[in-house]
């Protein structure tokens, strides 16, 4: 059984249509809304899935709380704002459902990306991404290429297991080096990051580059 996670907040011009593209992938599609103000609850709501509200502290809470409330072996976790492609969620799974992993990311470095690039903020978070995906596998001693994409997909017993503790968008680098540090075996595969069709980023580097910096010795060490 696949569970199809969709954290949101504030995408009501792109949620019905990633839930819409998610239903044939997924016998459960969950919409966990960080206190949207602009009728996102709403419109997943309106598509027959379950709508759950999470505590307001973040991604990494939303995704905590997705983890609990899952009934899949797997689960999949894809973003609102139409930047992750659904037909691409067969490719994420396909080497848990083969016993060849236990977690898939999305390789935005293979896959390619219509959003990390043309402008300094831009640059920087590839830059940043980039030094924290080197560390780890440094660190680890694997080669992948992405350590921050939001899209990817876990074995459910897995993600209980990692006791994960980030309540924002660290919780991605979190997972996955808590994955490597417990031995479970981690594999990416090619996604294109498309160039979200509405709304604007929630990140902030000016807000978050401390937390990254200090989540990233933490989980290394």
């Amino acid at each position: 059984m696949i569970t199809i996670v969709i954290p949101a907040l504030n995408e009501a011009a792109t949620v019905g249509d990633v839930i819409e593209g998610c239903k044939k992938y997924g016998d459960e599609i969950i919409v966990i809304d960080g206190h949207s103000t602009d009728g996102t609850a709403e419109i997943a709501k309106n598509h027959s899935v379950k709508c759950i509200t999470d505590d307001g502290k973040g991604k990494g809470a939303a995704l905590r709380l997705a983890i609990k409330e899952a009934a899949g072996d797997v689960i999949v976790f894809i973003d609102a704002d139409g930047s992750h492609d659904p037909n691409d969620i067969p490719r994420l799974i396909e080497p848990i459902l083969k016993g060849e992993a236990d977690h898939v990311t999305g390789s935005r470095l293979l896959g390619g990306s219509s959003e990390l690039h043309g402008g300094f903020d831009e640059f920087f978070r590839l830059m940043g991404s980039s030094f924290i995906t080197a560390c780890i596998n440094w660190r680890y001693k694997v080669r992948i290429s992405d350590s921050q994409n939001g899209f990817r997909a876990i074995k459910t017993e897995v993600a209980k297991k990692l006791n994960l503790k980030e309540d924002i968008t660290t919780i991605e680098q979190e997972m996955i080096m808590k994955t490597l540090k417990k031995g479970f075996r981690l594999t990416e595969v090619p996604s294109h990051e498309y160039k979200r069709k509405a709304g604007y980023s929630k990140i902030r580097l000016s807000k978050v580059w401390l937390r990254y910096g200090f989540t990233l010795i933490k989980y290394l060490i």
